[in-house]
């Protein structure tokens, strides 16, 4: 039987309805009346486009610095948090996010607590599988084609020449299923956005190669170590199966950035893997690569691993996408099996990606105002993999990501006979060793938690 929690789902558009449809109120202009993303209103419509540099294969040093000097407007500043403070001024956010209280929780990381009680909605829970990170698309549900085109701040796209260029007023080329950036507007963080690629493709919420560097480009882009991008799979808090990244800007370092790591190995063309210490959730860090694609493509395949492994997972990308931060996860799972206490789950506090890396979004005044460390480490704790999970899950995306061709949506046939690199797996991480059982197991009868 299906492993299932029931919790009220994340309201990131004003479009939503319980049922998962769109909003039938107020008046929009052509088409469906909603002036949407589909078939029926897009013909003809036109969004800002920046084009960025294709530049996937050149070398990572110094990317950032050459961008910025040639851009013809300020990705960040000018284009991404302008157009968004665009929108909070016509009312399209379901609150203010900038009024609510937010404090650094007083210890050694500094984890940050905020108090967002209008992030939760009260309104009917509904179910949500946790047994399964692959889970096809079902156009019934909402997803972001039914947005409306003013909740998009502008498509993000390769340049065609070479050069960055920027249209205010650019055609949506609906054959060529642009990449967008739309509003959140249950926003966790000032400028808090959904990066959307190849938006009309409708694909599920599974990373691939080509939609991981283009998060990547996104971070580069903005050039500034304090805006992030996340990603949550599903059975990890994604909470809707279209294909999406969340990113935001705090001027604050994240707790999981403050934490030790040790280099576990050293893959080919110069990306670094290392592992968190002394941190309540176990994962791992990438960096280096002699390009942002090497880059970009080692973190890439070890998702593709843990996804085709049916393991849930949520990804951080900072420091201007130079660290990544690879984090398996089992609370869903927990939590479905009544393995959480109480009390934890009490506080309705969904641990996805921006709440292991640090930033402890709230939802009640008590628990804001009793937030510690201790209580942040706590929750975390719940999320981690036990280190015996945690080493078999790194010697499987150790093999994966080594032997190319294995996870990489190329033919597993070319993979035979890989070699390991020189370097080998360190700290008794043998790929030999490891397991192949799923991280999440069928369970003998269902499971429903109400959150």
């Amino acid at each position: 039987m299906m492993l299932k929690i029931k919790r009220v789902p994340t309201v990131v558009s004003n479009y939503q309805k319980e049922d998962g449809g769109v909003a039938t109120e107020g008046p929009r202009a052509g088409g469906c009346g909603r002036n949407c993303l589909r078939g029926c209103c897009i013909q003809g419509a036109k969004l800002p486009l920046y084009a960025f540099k294709g530049e996937g294969d050149v070398p990572t040093k110094g990317l950032v610095e050459a961008r910025t000097k040639e851009a013809p407007v300020q990705f960040l500043e000018s284009l991404l948090l302008g157009e968004w403070e665009d929108r909070m001024e016509k009312g399209l956010f379901r609150y203010d996010v900038t009024a609510c209280e937010t404090k650094v929780i007083p210890g050694r990381y500094g984890f940050i607590a905020q108090l967002n009680e209008g992030r939760h909605l009260k309104k009917r829970p509904t179910e949500f599988r946790v047994d399964k990170v692959l889970q096809p698309f079902d156009g019934s549900k909402f997803n972001f084609t039914k947005v409306g085109q003013e909740e998009v701040l502008f498509q993000f796209e390769a340049s065609e020449d070479g050069e960055i260029q920027f249209y205010p007023n650019a055609p949506i080329d609906v054959e060529n299923s642009p990449s967008v950036v739309a509003i959140n507007v249950s926003p966790i963080e000032y400028g808090h956005v959904l990066l959307i690629p190849r938006i009309l493709e409708c694909l599920p919420q599974r990373i691939d190669r080509e939609s991981f560097l283009l998060a990547l480009h996104m971070a580069t882009e903005a050039g500034n170590p304090h805006f992030r991008l996340g990603y949550n799979s599903l059975g990890a808090f994604a909470t809707i199966n279209h294909l999406h990244f969340q990113a935001y800007y705090l001027a604050s370092s994240f707790p999981i950035e403050k934490a030790p790591t040790k280099q576990i190995s050293s893959l080919e063309l110069g990306v670094k893997m290392l592992k968190l210490l002394d941190y309540p959730v176990r994962g791992l860090v990438f960096e280096g690569g002699n390009s942002l694609r090497d880059l970009a493509y080692a973190v890439s395949d070890a998702c593709i691993c843990l996804q085709d492994s049916n393991i849930p997972y949520n990804v951080l990308i900072a420091d201007s996408g130079k660290r990544i931060f690879l984090l398996p996860q089992c609370y869903a799972e927990k939590q479905a099996l009544g393995e959480v206490n109480a009390e934890l789950l009490d506080t309705q506090v969904n641990p996805a990606v921006w709440e292991i890396s640090g930033h402890m979004v709230l939802k009640r005044k008590e628990d804001y105002e009793g937030a510690s460390e201790e209580n942040a480490w706590r929750l975390l704790a719940e999320v981690s993999l036990s280190e015996e999970r945690f080493e078999e899950v790194t010697a499987l995306i150790f093999e994966a990501i080594s032997c190319p061709g294995i996870n990489n949506d190329r033919s597993p046939d070319t993979s035979e006979d890989c070699p390991m690199e020189e370097s080998g797996p360190v700290d008794g991480y043998n790929p030999a060793s490891r397991t192949s059982r799923a991280a999440i197991p069928a369970g003998a009868q269902e499971c429903v938690v109400l959150q």
